[in-house]
């Protein structure tokens, strides 16, 4: 039993450890440039969205624990914060198509902005693996919150990381 518990231990300890190593940008950096293509071929990129606190969160389909964050996502953060002017939501589906994204979307209601990451190329830009991922960016484009996984308590940082930057 010991020696179960000093192996769960070191497993513990190496997770943490390259969790911490598993984004390509800390905190205080300038998000890279990006673009998305929304469905009707409109596209957004990283410098339009400068002026604004953006959300952005990676997250695929058949992820549970996306499953269980986005409808928090929708329901804490969009229905919130939706009609300001100032704050942005991209929900990135890693690897997934509109031929999923429809019918997820549908299916649960879902009505923040959604847009397909097939290749990966945006994803790749802040991480190798890992979903559901947060990463927030002040009106700066900086990126000033990361979070990987879903963990309620905290999703409720972020809820209130947003809450104060809008504040500013």
């Amino acid at each position: 039993m010991k020696k179960l518990v000093v192996y769960l231990f070191i497993c513990l300890c190496l997770t943490v450890d390259s969790n911490a190593q598993e984004w390509k940008i800390g905190l205080n950096e300038t998000v890279p440039p990006f673009e998305v293509v929304q469905k009707d071929g409109t596209k957004t990129n990283a410098e339009a969205l400068k002026g604004k606190v953006v959300l952005i969160n990676f997250f695929a389909t058949w992820c549970p624990p996306c499953r269980a964050e986005l409808p928090r996502l929708q329901a804490e953060i969009w229905e919130r914060w939706k009609s300001t002017g100032d704050f942005h939501v991209l929900v990135l589906a890693r690897e997934e198509g509109w031929d999923k994204l429809d019918p997820f979307m549908a299916a649960n209601n879902y009505t923040f902005p959604v847009f397909p990451d097939m290749e990966r190329a945006i994803f790749r830009l802040f991480a190798e693996n890992t979903i559901p991922r947060n990463v927030l960016l002040n009106r700066e484009g900086e990126v000033i919150y990361q979070s990987i996984g879903y963990e309620s308590k905290e999703f409720d940082k972020l809820i209130r990381r947003i809450d104060d930057e809008l504040k500013k």
